[in-house]
């Protein structure tokens, strides 16, 4: 297995070679998007019209890729976003992506839905993010921010588009449910029948969180969850400009500009084309992350070219994690590392902050 994930040469092959392994209904989770999968098409369309004018006749000898996000030092400006039930994809799951992250020095982001507990992902010792769901009980999702922070996580990330889960047609059409050895470590103490037997037709997934996750999610809750800790709070799926300031009025740190992978609203914008008039609405009051559709080194210095700080990758590190575990996540990251470097020095860029000054151009859809 080692050679021949050596031998996958950018993350499209490390996709393709997951997916020929990978049992139908739990390639379709990772992959699939919510109604007919425009959005989760246009993610990448997206992106592929971003084009970059390279700057000339600059010292690229010295290239780095390190970057700060939330105040700490990475290798690179890329963060692992929050996936649900990896151990779906590898028995090791979330362990193994939590030590291939602190391997390539950059953040892992634990989900609600982690089937391993955020207390073993902080004690591998590399930088945990904690993602939060809002529940229907309130004072459960306070009790899972202070929870986090015991552990030791570096910071909170609020998921704001979830008020329940989009209408994943794969899903229903394989009646998708959890096989026993697999939980969501963080809402119950042991296998729950809500996540494995799908009532008829549909997701035992979307009903399980259904009728955990708040549809009454508003901006009471991020104030609590601000009033309530004093780590680095963000917020992952805004899209709206005026949900940005908002946010920035509340007191984040950062927002995240995320169509949660083309899996909520199908028909959202791609989460590219919003990420302009996000950057320009908080004017370097906050940071902005970018998610959704990011697939190459090429991707994340578009990202940075378009004002964000940094990205969040959710599918790639899956389908390496699908292939050969932590070996699988770090090559994911390392081929990510290498394009970076490569698009940087290319585009005239010695470091990442000169990156934020490239200008773009985009073609015409």
């Amino acid at each position: 297995m080692a050679s021949t994930v050596a031998d996958l040469l950018c993350l499209a092959d490390v996709e393709r070679a997951a997916a020929a392994v990978l049992p139908a209904d739990v390639r379709d989770f990772v992959a699939g998007g919510s109604g007919t999968e425009t959005t989760l098409d246009a993610n990448r369309a997206a992106l592929d019209r971003v084009f970059l004018v390279p700057r000339v006749l600059r010292d690229v000898s010295e290239c780095s890729t390190r970057a700060e996000l939330l105040g700490r030092p990475y290798r690179m400006p890329v963060a692992l976003a929050p996936v649900a039930y990896q151990r779906l994809l590898h028995p090791e799951g979330e362990l193994a992506a939590a030590r291939a992250a602190k391997a390539a020095g950059v953040p892992f982001t634990a989900s609600t839905l982690s089937s391993v507990p955020v207390e073993q992902l902080t004690a591998i010792g590399g930088s945990v993010w904690f993602q939060l769901y809002w529940l229907r009980d309130p004072g459960r999702s306070l009790d899972l921010v202070d929870r986090a922070a015991d552990a030791g996580a570096e910071a909170v990330v609020l998921t704001v588009d979830v008020p329940w889960m989009g209408r994943r047609l794969r899903d229903v059409r394989n009646r998708f449910a959890l096989p026993d050895q697999v939980r969501a470590a963080h809402l119950d103490g042991g296998p729950s029948a809500a996540h494995r037997a799908p009532s008829g037709a549909g997701s035992a997934l979307a009903a399980h969180t259904g009728a955990a996750f708040s549809p009454a999610l508003t901006w009471s809750a991020v104030a609590q969850v601000r009033e309530r800790t004093r780590l680095p709070l963000v917020l992952k799926g805004v899209l709206a400009p005026e949900d940005a300031v908002r946010a920035v009025e509340c007191g984040v740190d950062a927002v995240v500009v995320s169509n949660h992978g083309g899996r909520q609203l199908d028909g959202a914008v791609p989460s590219a084309d919003a990420l302009p008039a996000v950057v320009a609405a908080v004017a370097d009051r906050c940071e902005v992350l970018l998610d959704s559709g990011v697939r190459s080194g090429t991707d994340v210095l578009r990202a940075l070219a378009l004002g964000a700080s940094g990205v969040l990758i959710g599918r790639p590190p899956l389908w390496g994690l699908a292939l050969a575990g932590e070996r699988g996540v770090r090559h994911v990251l390392d081929l990510l590392a290498e394009e970076l470097k490569d698009a940087l020095g290319l585009a005239g860029c010695a470091d990442v902050s000169t990156a934020t000054h490239l200008r773009t151009m985009r073609a015409t859809p």
